[in-house]
């Protein structure tokens, strides 16, 4: 079942000003291994991860760099979540999240698409603290 869906689009000229502007926003939004990618993959990652906040209905209990975008060996863009987020998603009960990108045109898009089972919601007493590693 489709608990949610999201989508973003992003200017990829403004989004490399933003960066340059403010070069801290790097470690703040990617994680170490998406910041060696071009600007424009950069742009597609950032729209990937607000889309998922979208999908996701709010952006609580969700970090920037908990979300990793990697590449399948297909080349299919997939979520790599981790620490609170990870948490977070397996709260909510969803089981699977879809990704699509774009970048064409100085413009970058996502599109994603959260699905759950009936009664997935995960406990909280069952799911384990974020260790100090974890961070």
């Amino acid at each position: 079942m489709i608990v949610g869906i999201g989508v973003d689009l992003v200017d990829v000229p403004r989004f490399e000003e933003h960066l340059r502007r403010t070069p801290r926003l790097l470690a703040r939004l990617f994680s170490t291994t998406e910041r060696t990618l071009k600007p424009r993959s950069l742009a597609a990652r950032y729209a990937a991860k607000e889309a998922l906040i979208k999908a996701l209905g709010g952006s609580e209990g969700v970090h920037w760099t908990d979300i990793e975008i990697t590449s399948e060996a297909s080349g299919r863009p997939v979520f790599s979540l981790s620490g609170e987020t990870a948490i977070t998603v397996a709260r909510r009960g969803i089981t699977a999240v879809h990704l699509s990108l774009s970048h064409d045109a100085g413009l970058a898009t996502a599109y994603v698409v959260a699905e759950s089972l009936p009664g997935a919601e995960v406990p909280a007493s069952e799911i384990p603290p974020r260790r100090e590693d974890d961070a």
